[in-house]
């Protein structure tokens, strides 16, 4: 099954760590949504939502990974599906294709929350190791983050690069 990212799973060795059968599809592009840090989080953080606005001039670009439809339930239990994000099926453009991908998008909303620096890496990696836009990475180094009150979870999240 064809899975559209947009936040930390754009990140290769974050998806695979959590569904080992990821495969890159292609990059592509979402129509009428925006990229937003607003979902709340159960650690008191924000995470990326493709927010749906309507707007034709607006899109959310991010990655098209292939998963086996046995893993989907473990990356529902780490994306917290029905608890905070809900799916929906979406059509992509990817250079001259269409692409039919589910995503998901967030349904606990708080625009009060900052995402953590090590969440905003995990985007920001993904986002170059795809080669998406400079101007689109842009935006997301310009997003505002915090410090995790827990630092441990800081490292335990960035060692899947040799880095914390």
């Amino acid at each position: 099954m064809l899975c559209f990212t947009y936040g930390s799973n754009m990140s290769h060795r974050r998806l695979q760590a959590r569904v080992p059968s990821a495969r890159f599809v292609a990059v592509a592009e979402l129509p009428a949504h925006r990229l937003r840090f607003h979902k709340s989080a159960g650690d008191g953080s924000a995470k990326c939502d493709a927010e749906e606005t309507g707007n034709p001039d607006d899109r959310v670009i991010g990655v098209v990974y292939e998963i086996d439809d046995g893993e989907k339930p473990d990356l529902d239990r780490h994306e917290a599906l029905g608890f905070g994000y809900e799916e929906k099926q979406v059509e992509l453009a990817s250079g001259r294709d269409q692409i039919q991908a589910w995503m998901y998008y967030a349904t606990r909303i708080n625009t009060a929350l900052q995402p953590f620096h090590w969440y905003k890496d995990h985007v920001l990696i993904g986002a170059r190791e795809n080669g998406l836009p400079v101007e689109y990475i842009a935006q997301i180094e310009a997003v505002e983050s915090i410090d995790d009150p827990k630092p441990e979870r800081h490292g335990r999240e960035l060692s899947i690069y040799g880095k914390s």
